[in-house]
């Protein structure tokens, strides 16, 4: 007779084992014609699951969180269905729950089309008319291997072949469609609604091994209700006004190629923008007691291996053997070459915390298919730093790292940050009281943030436990850009050390910590968070001179020239174009200010100022003018406390 404790904290006694679904009836009717699926302790079953002994459940409904997976889930499915009912032949693999949607990758030797899309959303809105029922059937292994490979599915045959001997082989019917699936879903794909769209079509390598099958994989969106996705599809439309390789190739910012893919090759005014971001981030690590080093790109394969990270990620380091047989990486991290630095000399805890920062440029091999302009590459340069300290200086050095990085989003106009707290996993080093101090030190600085957080329970690395900062975009995007990661691994098995008050060896925590992470995936956020309309003290080039006509070219040179020994980065167009032609081209650059000059200001040692954006116009003398923009150019100023 299981007792069942609702989520109120009500208990029911019920005679008989019990279906989630007739716990829902015996609640309330409505609730019965709400309920998706049962939260049975912490897992989540079909409603059809017979709960015999006593348990914690839930009742979950679509305004539940966990509804959103569901739908996509069972719309996943229901995509499936309707693929194998247009093209006979088709094999299904795997279809997955992804963010914002889901995605289906399918075995078939014609591609699908942006009209065979069209087809199949209209049959998924018939099979979700016709409201198949769905039931779960547990096979015997050998039965469901022989079952797909009688009907021609091979892929899932190897899936079925290729799970843990101890797991069941669960079988899910929508009407009588069929697939492997562990679950759960809906009670009937009615449920699903119609809030969906699918959206492209890719290729996907089986297994995402590149020596195997190209298959072609199917993106859908799914929310719960129409109004949801239409605000997600037009914040997909912005994005894609928003795109920085759009925006970067009008701008004349940066360019890539084949013949060094993923990698950047950054133009004049891009390159300008990226060193703007490393000046503004230098000056105040070194007012926040940072000492900038720099190490070699390319280090020898035993440090590597004694670092770890040989074991765990050789498969994404660039590798080259030297005529005399020496194997050597060029770094994906910078970690390494910091403890090196560490090392030189003897330190005291008197020295501590020592903080060690680099504008490291690092390589990783990323599959090609994931490369996405400067938002995933191979190479990229990361704002990297490592506090090395005591255990007792963890939380006051994790509390200011916090607020630095929190005060630089803030001079980026980034306001709406999210900070993601991950505690130890299963599997990790270090004893638990090392651990318990780490994950209170870091705690404490989310809390002393007084920003909103979230927990990745067991999430931290195996090293220790970690925060990641997210922020939210223009248009509603997040993104995950900084660390802090306590290591209480990486000093042990690099030597690192220190000597402490009583004379003895000990271990310095080591603090992991980035505040942009990728200095080139955040240009890419930063303009399409600005649309390319960058704040004027990042813009590349930030002052554009005008001449109206040949005759004013000498005035436009003596105002450049002003503007060049004020520090303002600014060009001189002075080409023999009409005036409204200049203003249209520098505005699709996006050149923050134009100073527009023509006989009337040329007497008057005056200008015309127009703001991108506006079409209003101001008069200024020439000296108010360079006071005003020398003060609107300045760089931001981080205080460190």
């Amino acid at each position: 007779m299981p007792s069942i404790t609702l989520d109120d904290g009500k208990k029911i006694n019920y005679k008989k084992p019990i279906t989630g679904e007739e716990i829902a009836k015996s609640i309330s009717p409505s609730l019965s014609k709400k309920a998706l699926v049962i939260k049975v302790d912490n897992d989540f079953k079909d409603l059809s699951t017979i709960i015999e002994k006593d348990a914690k459940i839930k009742i979950i409904t679509i305004d539940d969180d966990y509804a959103l997976e569901l739908i996509r889930h069972d719309s996943a499915h229901t995509m499936a269905m309707a693929v194998q009912e247009l093209y006979p032949g088709t094999q299904v693999t795997i279809g997955p729950v992804i963010e914002n949607g889901f995605y289906y990758d399918f075995a078939r030797d014609e591609p699908f089309t942006k009209d065979d899309l069209a087809k199949i959303e209209k049959k998924m809105y018939e099979i979700i008319d016709s409201d198949p029922p769905t039931r779960r059937e547990v096979w015997d292994r050998a039965k469901a291997i022989d079952h797909f490979k009688s009907i021609g599915e091979h892929y899932k045959a190897e899936i079925i072949d290729s799970i843990p001997p101890k797991e069941e082989i669960s079988i899910y019917y929508h009407g009588k469609w069929h697939d492997l699936c562990r679950g759960p879903h809906l009670p009937s794909l009615g449920k699903i609604g119609k809030a969906f769209k699918l959206m492209k079509v890719a290729g996907a390598y089986w297994r995402g091994d590149s020596k195997n099958q190209m298959l072609q994989r199917i993106y859908g969106t799914c929310w719960r209700k129409k109004k949801e996705l239409d605000l997600y599809l037009e914040r997909i439309s912005e994005a894609e006004k928003r795109d920085h390789r759009k925006i970067g190739k009008s701008m004349d910012l940066f360019h890539f190629q084949e013949e060094s893919p993923g990698a950047v090759f950054w133009h004049k005014k891009g390159w300008n923008l990226f060193q703007s971001l490393i000046t503004f981030i230098r000056e105040t690590q070194i007012n926040a007691g940072y000492q900038e080093v720099n190490t070699p790109e390319i280090l020898d394969k035993s440090l590597w291996e004694k670092s770890g990270h040989w074991e765990k990620f050789k498969d994404y380091m660039y590798t080259t053997e030297t005529p005399d047989e020496r194997t050597f990486a060029i770094k994906p991290m910078n970690c390494p070459g910091h403890c090196q630095i560490y090392n030189q000399g003897l330190k005291s805890y008197k020295d501590l915390p020592i903080k060690i920062s680099e504008f490291g440029k690092v390589h990783r091999y990323e599959p090609s298919g994931s490369l996405h302009g400067l938002m995933r590459v191979r190479g990229f340069t990361q704002d990297d730093a490592h506090i090395f300290c005591t255990e007792e200086q963890v939380t006051e050095e994790s509390v200011k790292v916090t607020k630095l990085i929190l005060q630089i989003y803030k001079a980026f106009g980034f306001n709406d940050v999210i900070l993601k707290y991950a505690d130890r996993p299963k599997i990790r080093v270090g004893d638990d009281e090392i651990w318990d101090k780490s994950e209170k030190a870091l705690l404490e600085a989310i809390k002393v943030s007084g920003i909103k957080y979230e927990i990745n329970k067991g999430e931290g690395a195996f090293y220790g436990p970690k925060i990641e900062f997210v922020l939210r975009d223009a248009i509603g995007r997040d993104w995950q850009c900084g660390t802090l990661q306590i290591d209480l691994n990486l000093p042990k098995r690099l030597n690192s050390t220190y000597i402490d008050s009583n004379g003895s060896k000990k271990v310095p925590v080591m603090l992991h910590r980035a505040m942009l992470g990728s200095i080139e995936r955040f240009v890419g956020i930063l303009i399409e968070n600005y649309s390319g309309k960058l704040p004027i003290w990042l813009s590349p080039i930030q002052v554009g001179v005008l001449p109206i006509s040949n005759e004013q070219n000498n005035y436009g040179k003596e105002v450049i020239n002003l503007l060049a020994k004020n520090k303002i980065r600014s060009i001189i167009d002075d080409r023999n174009e009409k005036i409204n032609y200049k203003i249209r081209d520098h505005s699709l650059s996006k050149l923050p200010i134009l100073l527009i000059c023509g006989a009337k200001e040329s007497k008057s040692k005056s200008v015309t100022i127009r703001r991108l954006g506006s079409d209003k116009q101001e008069v200024m003398k020439l000296t108010e003018v360079i006071k005003v923009l020398s003060e609107e150019t300045k760089m931001p100023s981080i205080v460190s406390k």
